[in-house]
């Protein structure tokens, strides 16, 4: 078992070694790989196919195995490195930890976007996007969007969504009203604020982060690794409140075939949700 530690606490040596195997992966090809892997599975609720990534129940499942499968290939390159998560309630600024030069890298510039600092920059000539939903081949991003601002969620509206007392709840969408996954994903269940926590704090960043390719930027493991400690905080705080879905939903209801209840094995993996309600044999977080 290992430890995911809060970005803001990293030492200059973890730091390094994180983006050392970044950079290798993105030299192998593998990193590509796992962007391509996201977009496939990206599929909107208004798409007439299976979705096991967003706006479904399995968001918190699927995206637990796809970052654990994300950190083992780290791990290949450097066997001390893990993925560190970003509490958005804290560090809430371009001028936090995270985008240093030493990190993350900073904003775009005014115009194109391209991240100009940093190791993930063009100009370092380590980080080329292959796949992408744009023409650029570079990182893009728009830090809080200055010229149309957004702000990062708070802390209040996190427990908020951690006060929900079920799971998810019908039509198990982008629409679901209620329950913790849906709140936490973010989508707009009616109210004035059309993106929450986790997709506002996409939305925060900009650029690529945008997008079915958003983890083109790096950022995207931490934010998701902070999305899979929230998970970890509701089940300790409601342990008799589990994943919903329990049985598959059958015809003649439109999600028949296009949700994964606890026991529906997900691409890519065939693996269920219910392997992957426990954590903690895999790490912990600190």
């Amino acid at each position: 078992m290992h430890t995911r530690k809060n970005q803001r606490n990293l030492t200059p040596g973890e730091k390094r070694r994180l983006v050392d195997a970044l950079l290798e992966l993105k030299r192998s090809g593998v990193y590509d790989e796992f962007v391509r892997t996201h977009d496939a599975f990206y599929v909107p609720d208004g798409d007439d196919r299976p979705r096991a990534a967003h706006m479904t129940p399995s968001f918190f499942p699927w995206h637990r195995r796809y970052l654990l499968e994300f950190e083992r290939a780290l791990q290949r390159v450097d066997a001390s490195v893990t993925v560190p998560y970003w509490d958005w309630t804290a560090d809430r600024t371009p001028g936090s930890s995270l985008w240093a030069d030493d990190f993350l890298g900073g904003t775009g510039r005014v115009g194109d976007r391209q991240v100009m600092t940093g190791p993930f920059a063009h100009s370092a000539g380590n980080w080329r996007i292959n796949s992408r939903i744009t023409d650029g081949k570079y990182l893009t991003r728009n830090l809080g969007r200055p010229f149309d601002p957004i702000a990062l969620p708070t802390a209040e509206e996190v427990d908020r969504a951690l006060a929900e007392p079920e799971y998810d709840a019908a039509p198990w969408d982008s629409t679901a009203r209620s329950g913790f996954r849906n709140a936490v994903e973010g989508w707009s269940a009616g109210g004035s604020e059309r993106w929450r926590n986790h997709n506002r704090v996409h939305r925060w960043v900009g650029g690529l982060m945008v997008g079915a390719t958003s983890p083109n930027d790096p950022v995207f493991w931490l934010h998701h690794a902070f999305m899979d400690l929230l998970w970890i905080r509701w089940q300790r705080a409601r342990p008799r409140a589990g994943y919903l879905p329990r049985t598959r939903i059958a015809p003649p209801d439109p999600q028949a075939g296009r949700v994964f209840a606890l026991d529906d094995p997900m691409p890519p993996w065939d693996v269920r949700p219910s392997e992957l309600l426990d954590h903690s044999r895999h790490y912990r977080y600190v």
